[in-house]
């Protein structure tokens, strides 16, 4: 289970191993926010309770201007690994069928791998428009694709506890949860430091 790490100013940052957040606490360079009782971390002489959620004590510049590649990981998490031409969700692919990575306007035609111009396409789907528009192939996309944001990209393909959600939520807000599909977060059920 990773560890949710947030800045000085409680934006979440990324997820940790549990090793490395443990190593940070350590290190007087984080301090634990909540724990799960039931893991420890002990050595010869201290014993530790799993952290599950950690915020840094001196604050780390993330430039918001840094943006991210298209990958086929954030692509499929932002197109919630549907097809953007017949809408089928990854669990009903079959046989060789698989997700693929679409130029809406071809790269042979001048297109490049931009978040604007690509969308994820079930295999069958990317044969048949093969090396045209999708007005070409009369093909129309179920929405047009962008750019996702920050929130979106970054916790799109990762699993975070009910706890952790709680803390993105109260950075970025319920909104942030919604868009990621998650579910309100339940109430606590580990303990918590302050």
């Amino acid at each position: 289970m990773g560890c949710l790490a947030l800045n000085a100013s409680f934006e979440p940052l990324t997820l940790v191993p549990a090793r490395r957040a443990v190593r940070l606490v350590l290190d007087r360079k984080a301090e634990i926010l909540e724990v799960d009782e039931r893991k420890r971390f002990r050595s010869e002489r201290d014993e530790l309770p799993c952290p599950t959620v950690i915020r840094l004590v001196r604050y780390v510049h993330v430039p918001r201007r840094f943006r991210r590649q298209v990958t086929n990981t954030f692509l499929f998490a932002r197109d919630d690994y549907c097809c953007q031409y017949c809408g089928r969700h990854r669990s009903e692919l079959k046989g060789r069928q698989f997700l693929t990575r679409d130029h809406i306007l071809p790269v042979s035609q001048g297109g490049g791998n931009r978040w604007a111009n690509v969308v994820t396409a079930c295999s069958p789907c990317n044969n048949r428009k093969g090396n045209r528009t999708p007005e070409e192939a009369g093909m129309p996309l179920r929405r047009t694709p962008g750019e996702p944001n920050h929130v979106h990209l970054v916790w799109a393909v990762r699993r975070v506890t009910p706890i952790q959600a709680k803390w993105i939520a109260m950075f970025y807000g319920e909104d942030a949860l919604a868009v990621l599909g998650a579910r309100t977060p339940a109430p606590l059920q580990s303990s918590s430091r302050a």
